[in-house]
């Protein structure tokens, strides 16, 4: 795990939309990760109104409501929030590396940056650290969302 994290930029998202994907597996966690991706982001000036949620059953379906929102409201850059922690078998690793490929593809085949935050962990502990604990990834996938937004924009408007 890299704690060197970029330092956030000073963003004013009041003109951006942003749409939001949370599973609810997992939920407290997720959960966690939603109010501080939620609370970064009106705190940047995103209105209200303009952050739409919607919750899925799991990190596996993420990606195909990531799409329905990216055609259906237009965004300008959408989040998909969930966390896989290592069971019995392989099968979080599985679904780990499938809904990253499938949220990448979406951002390229609907040019809306798609933010993967979706925490893959070993363990219980490293999965309460990163949403619940001194790590607040849930903020940082806020923060780089609205640095793609902003990107977006000013790539947009010089065709």
């Amino acid at each position: 795990m890299s704690l060197d994290t970029p330092k956030p930029q000073s963003i004013n998202g009041a003109a951006f939309k942003v749409g939001i994907v949370a599973a609810r597996f997992n939920g407290v966690l997720v959960d966690a990760l939603l109010h501080q991706a939620y609370e970064t982001l009106v705190s940047a000036g995103v209105k209200e109104k303009n952050i739409r949620i919607h919750r899925v059953p799991g990190s596996n379906e993420a990606p195909s409501a990531v799409q329905l929102l990216a055609a259906s409201q237009k965004p300008d850059v959408l989040i998909a929030l969930g966390v896989l922690i290592r069971g019995d078998t392989i099968h979080y690793e599985v679904i780990a590396d499938a809904s990253a490929h499938a949220l990448q593809r979406v951002a390229l085949d609907t040019r809306t940056p798609v933010i993967n935050g979706i925490i893959v962990a070993e363990n219980q502990q490293q999965a309460k650290t990163r949403c619940l604990g001194k790590i607040a990834r849930g903020s940082e996938f806020a923060h780089t969302a609205l640095e793609m937004a902003a990107l977006k924009k000013t790539l947009s408007a010089k065709k």
